[in-house]
């Protein structure tokens, strides 16, 4: 299992692999250098293969990061699972998402 997290050419960050309890460590840790900046940030999840509930707690340690420096983020190509994870968790709600 393993995932990668990468800046694009138009400064987005996308997400690509498995996010599971085996890889939102490694993914927490690199993403922390990449969440720094000005304006808003879009994470691309399109790239997912497969989620679960580590997913949604990944999401939601980004949102509160870039949220506690007052700087805006979403999420943009949610996959489905991850989406029905959070409508079951009563957490869709705080989910930033942007159109695809």
């Amino acid at each position: 299992m393993s995932a990668t997290i990468r800046r694009g050419d138009d400064n987005n960050l996308y997400i690509s692999g498995e996010l599971g309890f085996a890889t939102v460590q490694d993914l927490l840790r690199q993403g922390r250098g990449l969440l720094n900046g000005q304006g808003r940030l879009i994470i691309d999840l399109a790239g997912v293969t497969r989620t679960d509930s580590a997913g949604l707690a990944l999401m939601l340690e980004w949102l509160g990061e870039r949220r506690s420096c007052g700087q805006d983020i979403c999420f943009r190509n949610v996959p489905e699972s991850l989406l029905e994870i959070a409508q079951v968790s009563n957490l869709a709600g705080l989910l930033p998402l942007a159109e695809g």
